[in-house]
């Protein structure tokens, strides 16, 4: 188990590696020489120092709660563990949920302090508050409002009470240790309402402490980052391992904004979900329609060489000189054009926070950048990750050092590590149902391989049983269609009922593009989806996949939607995984439909 505390990371770096860059948040000037706020290491440890010092000015004690509800930016790294260096218990909040959810966890959490991006964040969550507002301090990150303390005003405090106070500092980082709580996660909800799981500074930093030899990141690197930082995989693999590495951070201005800041910030490691990399996929293979059968074949040609030489490497064997000779042409036409696109030095491309698909990760494996996918949970850490020298397509990796797995009888993966959470919040009885003899049941049912690559094959809860009693796990099956560019989301159907039905949601870009959609071009969403050219594509893509799979999985009948499942709606979550529950609620009538009238149980 850590002994340190996620201070005690930070400082240790910020000493040795003092004038070196840290982090780069962009200011909105259009001049490139000012385009980033460049913080040093020093910087940022004397700016977390500061802000821990001034919670203490204004009351905040160890083991208080302190909320964030700010897009991932600087602001956001130094509010985080200076709230930690308080010895008072973070707890991130996703800006994309509803506003009345925000309140819901709020009025759990009463914060003695909640850190607000800035004037606007505040009034919304004010007015969401109503007549029964919090008993809080506000503190705007960026900018000032009334009726709340600007974050330079709360460094200033900070030194104010470090000046009057010799050596409070030192004692308020006596207060507190590694076993005390650092972090208040908000789960994510895919399978049921969120939680909140409390997890230790020591839990942090083991999980932190993994990195060097699972990434192998260094000071020359670089990464772009743009996920939520309430969860955990931008929290562990992008806020707090770089700072054990000294991996310097760039903030990303948005997704409108990142195929750019990808070419010019070339990052060398870049974490995305499997939605991104789908997308980029997507815009790829659909670029690719519209060049010349020459230039298609040629396209075609080298992805299957490539893949036939990801296969000998997946395998342990050398490949071939005849194919490897291919390799060089095809990268030179081909595959380096692809790679331009994210800069050209991305090194180690990872997707997390969401399955990937075999036929996702197996393409990017074939243009000689093979993703990296691990596994992890807010309750469990970052705990399983690929090598990166042999990842396998399909497989979230091998454990990582200090991580136990086994399966239970059912199959679900259970883990043992010093990076379990504590509990959750409040919830001794969810609790003990994923904490047992000092194990974590993860729900997720996995499979593993003789050389110890573990496969994801399912959910516990997204289970699927039919009239008949048969077994399917939609997981694997949705992930089949990942690999289609006219395909956006889709959600299966099925439980409790005869046989197995779909929903689909589709890509506009990609639809448009289809022979013979000329005529539908700019027109609404509605007349998008039931147009004959998709409707005659959904219906080949169906039957592909349905050639996979054994007759009591195969979709027998699939409606495509007007409008994707949203945040907002409640059918996502902020890291875009689907919420079944509320997608059945929210579609009732058309599954209805889908089953002859038949009602359904969401």
């Amino acid at each position: 188990m850590a002994s340190r505390t996620v201070f005690a990371v930070l400082d240790e770096t910020a000493r040795n590696l003092s004038g070196l860059p840290a982090l780069y948040q962009p200011t909105g000037a259009k001049s490139p020489k000012d385009k980033y706020h460049v913080y040093t290491w020093k910087q940022y440890g004397d700016i977390v120092r500061e802000i821990a010092l001034g919670l203490r000015a204004i009351g905040i004690q160890k083991g208080d709660i302190v909320t964030i509800f700010s897009e991932t930016r600087a602001e956001f790294y130094f509010a985080d563990i200076g709230v930690m260096t308080n010895g008072s218990i973070s707890a991130a909040l996703y800006t994309s949920y509803p506003m009345h959810d925000q309140v819901k966890n709020l009025r759990i959490a009463q914060p003695a302090a909640f850190f607000v991006e800035d004037e606007k964040s505040m009034r919304a969550l004010q007015a969401a508050l109503g007549t029964e507002p919090l008993n809080t301090q506000w503190i705007v990150m960026t900018g000032s409002a009334e009726g709340a303390i600007a974050m330079d005003g709360l460094r200033a405090k900070g030194r104010g009470l470090e000046a009057s106070q010799s050596g409070i500092f030192d004692t308020m980082q006596s207060e507190y240790n590694a076993g005390d709580y650092a972090i208040l996660y908000l789960t994510s909800g895919a399978t049921g309402e969120p939680k909140m799981g409390l997890v230790t500074h020591s839990a942090v930093v083991a999980n932190v402490d993994m990195g060097p030899v699972a990434l192998g990141l260094t000071p020359q690197d670089r990464t772009l980052v743009f996920l939520p930082s309430a969860h955990i995989a931008q929290r562990i693999v992008l806020q707090f391992v770089p700072i054990l590495m000294g991996l310097p951070v760039w903030f990303s201005e948005g997704l409108a904004k990142m195929p750019h800041e990808l070419r010019s910030i070339r990052p060398t490691f870049f974490l995305a979900p499997p939605r991104v990399w789908e997308r980029i996929y997507a815009t790829i293979t659909t670029e690719v329609r519209k060049k010349s059968g020459i230039a298609q074949r040629l396209f075609y040609t080298a992805v299957g060489a490539g893949a036939e030489a990801a296969r000998y490497r997946k395998e342990g064997k050398s490949v071939p000189g005849w194919i490897r000779g291919a390799l060089k042409i095809f990268d030179r036409l081909v595959y380096r054009k692809v790679r331009e696109r994210l800069g050209g030095q991305l090194r180690l491309p990872a997707s997390g926070a969401a399955p990937l698909s075999k036929e996702l990760a197996e393409f990017f494996a074939s243009i000689g950048m093979p993703l990296i996918e691990g596994y992890g949970l807010t309750e469990g850490g970052v705990a399983i990750l690929n090598p990166l020298d042999r990842p396998k397509p399909g497989s979230i990796g091998k454990v990582l050092p200090g991580v136990e797995a086994r399966f239970a009888e059912d199959g679900e993966l259970l883990l043992k590590s010093a990076c379990l959470f504590s509990g959750y919040y409040k919830d001794p009885v969810a609790t003990a149902s994923v904490l047992k003899d000092g194990w974590l049941y993860t729900g997720d049912i996995a499979e593993i391989d003789d050389e110890g690559y573990i496969y994801i094959t399912g959910r516990k809860k997204e289970l699927i049983v039919s009239s008949n009693g048969k077994k399917i796990y939609p997981t694997r099956i949705e992930g089949l269609f990942k690999s289609e560019p006219l395909i956006n989301q889709m959600m299966l159907i099925g439980d409790k009922m005869p046989y197995v039905t779909a929903l689909f949601t589709i890509n506009p870009s990609a639809a448009e593009d289809l022979k013979g959609m000329e005529e539908f071009r700019g027109k609404l969403a509605t007349d998008i989806a039931t147009a004959p050219p998709v409707a005659k594509q959904m219906q080949e893509a169906v039957a592909r996949v349905n050639r996979q799979l054994a007759s009591f999985e195969q979709i027998r009948k699939f409606k495509v939607l007007e409008r994707d499942f949203t945040i907002e709606q409640g059918e996502l979550t902020p890291t875009m995984k689907v919420r079944r529950t509320r997608v059945l609620e929210n579609h009732r009538a058309i599954i209805s439909e889908l089953y002859m009238g038949k009602d359904i149980d969401a």
